[in-house]
């Protein structure tokens, strides 16, 4: 071929793949943060089996749930099969998980 005259014609334009297929298939990193605290290197230095840290969440409220570091959901923690399963009960828009 030495021009585009000569190219084969398309019966119709190309189909367009929706976008979000085109993502569906990439891993993130999904993590739950039940709560956090902040101590001293001598205070973490001093934990031993049976110790216990204080976070600064209550009892009962809702967990942030992070992919690859920024929060998307909250939800609550529930056995499933008995494991730690996660239900969902806000979605969230994005904002960084600390």
């Amino acid at each position: 071929m030495s021009d585009m005259s000569e190219a084969p014609k398309l019966d119709r334009a190309p189909k367009m793949t929706n976008p979000v297929n085109l993502l569906a298939g990439i891993s993130v990193r999904v993590s739950v943060e039940v709560g956090s605290t902040s101590m001293t290197l001598a205070e973490l230095a001093a934990l031993e089996p049976g110790s216990v840290v204080a976070l600064d969440r209550k009892v009962g409220e809702p967990l942030d749930i992070c992919a690859n570091g920024s929060l998307v959901a909250r939800g609550e923690i529930v056995s499933v099969d008995g494991r730690y399963g996660i239900r969902i009960i806000e979605l969230v828009s994005a904002e960084g998980c600390d």
